[in-house]
């Protein structure tokens, strides 16, 4: 099936089954979404983390989208304002503070999506692989979807520190996932 052309709640519904499905939604919505935070956060840098972090929750909770509650892009925007006011109730690190503790932003290319969903066992094999303290942040992050008090709280550190993992665990799963 060619999924440029299948309407969005398919793709969304298909995320699981058809890892392609939402590498078609994600191409789709990617510009729409990078403007909706730029626009919002005021920070290119910012916008392309808050969009990375949409699209990963995204694909993480598609098996919880319910046609009949809504569109699917209606679906993947409100995972957007929730991510935003997730992101401005805890303060997120700003480009200075993000340049001073050395991370760099997170930016998932359409290829990366596409691998990450291509690979979704691998995927979660090569979160089990990670350091401890990535792979428990990652976990917490991007499949618990559980915010960053709440896991520096869980783990006895600054919800600078647990960024820093996840940017960390991110990008070795991104590494990983390009050797494969």
């Amino acid at each position: 099936m060619e999924w440029d052309d299948a309407p969005d709640e398919a793709l969304v519904e298909m995320a699981r089954a058809e890892p392609a499905a939402f590498g078609a939604f994600y191409r789709r919505h990617e510009e729409r979404m990078l403007s909706y935070f730029i626009v919002r956060a005021g920070d290119h840098e910012v916008a392309a983390d808050l969009t990375a972090e949409t699209f990963a929750a995204a694909l993480a909770g598609a098996h919880r989208y319910r046609r009949r509650k809504g569109s699917a892009s209606a679906w993947l925007f409100g995972i957007a304002r929730n991510t935003l006011a997730m992101s401005r109730r805890q303060g997120r690190v700003e480009a200075r503070a993000r340049r001073r503790l050395g991370m760099t932003p997170l930016v998932l290319t359409d290829e990366v999506i596409e691998r990450i969903a291509e690979l979704d066992g691998a995927a979660l094999e090569l979160v089990s692989e990670l350091p401890p303290d990535q792979r428990d942040a990652v976990r917490a992050r991007v499949i618990d979807e559980r915010d960053y008090a709440e896991i520096a709280k869980d783990m006895r550190c600054s919800e600078q520190v647990v960024r820093k993992r996840v940017s960390r665990g991110l990008e070795n799963l991104r590494a990983g996932l390009e050797e494969k």
